[in-house]
């Protein structure tokens, strides 16, 4: 769900996810505390992905590290559907206990995030250290790093007996108070984003991850002093991988012969298996 606060000069994003986080996180057996970290970065990657003006273009989030528990972890957003994977070890995540700061995790770690603009072309990326006690902290401190632009998110998590529920909140101060005019000097100490933080700071896990109440009812819950609250539907979000036989045969097809023929198994197949969602597939090529 989009909405705007035009008296603050800010606008805001909510997200929740259930059977689609359950369909994501069920391509892999990940252990509670991974389960966890990425139902977070799933929530994040939707809202970012929410920003993109444009329907075609691609959101991804990365998170890595040279010598941490997780290695890596990538999630992007595109025109709605979502996917991610975390690629990390079991033996040191179990040393942790079951629940692991954010840098016991990824140690001296990086994130990334970059903007692929399908109708221009470009790509922005920013890239700033993995600080923070969560990913949402991260990000926050990606945008006011990168992008100049004070931003708050909030994320709840909770599992249940039917499966994991997460729901995001982010809010953004927008100088000029409307999207597409000319980003002028953000003063931080501005009264109007202060209160507009001190509301979206006060929603509890409960409410982000409650099935009773709808999105549109926690934003107006929040808000509901505002002269004014411009509310959006945003696209339904679903698990989208886009692993396929004719995607791998191109990319194969780039090697060598001499390296394709040592890639074959006894059948003369090559095998690849689909990082997201664990698909395997035989690839036939001469």
């Amino acid at each position: 769900m989009h909405f705007t606060l035009p008296d603050r000069n800010a606008r805001g994003r909510a997200v929740r996810l259930g059977p689609v986080l359950d369909t994501i996180l069920s391509a892999h057996a990940y252990p509670a505390p991974i389960r966890h970290l990425m139902a977070e970065a799933l929530a994040i990657t939707a809202l970012l992905g929410s920003l993109l003006k444009d329907q075609e273009g691609q959101l991804t989030l990365q998170a890595q590290t040279q010598d941490g528990v997780i290695d890596l972890l990538v999630c992007d957003y595109r025109n709605g559907e979502l996917r991610g994977y975390v690629r990390h070890d079991r033996a040191r995540l179990d040393e942790l206990g079951p629940t692991p700061s954010l840098f016991s995790l990824f140690g001296e770690g990086y994130l990334a995030i970059t903007f692929d603009l399908a109708a221009t072309g470009q790509r922005y990326q920013g890239v700033v250290p993995l600080e923070g006690s969560s990913l949402a902290e991260a990000c926050e401190s990606y945008f006011l790093q990168s992008e100049q632009v004070p931003t708050l998110i909030r994320i709840g998590v909770q599992n249940t007996p039917s499966g994991c529920v997460v729901g995001g909140l982010l809010l953004q101060h927008l100088p000029e108070g409307e999207e597409g005019r000319e980003r002028l000097h953000v003063q931080l100490d501005h009264p109007e984003w202060e209160h507009v933080v001190a509301l979206g700071g006060s929603l509890k896990v409960d409410e982000l991850v409650d099935p009773d109440l709808d999105l549109e009812s926690m934003v107006w819950r929040l808000f509901h002093e505002e002269r004014e609250i411009r509310v959006e539907s945003g696209l339904p979000l679903t698990r989208g991988c886009r692993c396929t036989i004719e995607h791998y045969r191109d990319v194969l097809s780039r090697f060598g012969k001499p390296e394709r023929d040592e890639m074959k198994d006894e059948n003369g197949l090559i095998m690849v298996d689909c990082a997201f969602c664990s698909r395997a597939f035989a690839i036939d090529l001469p």
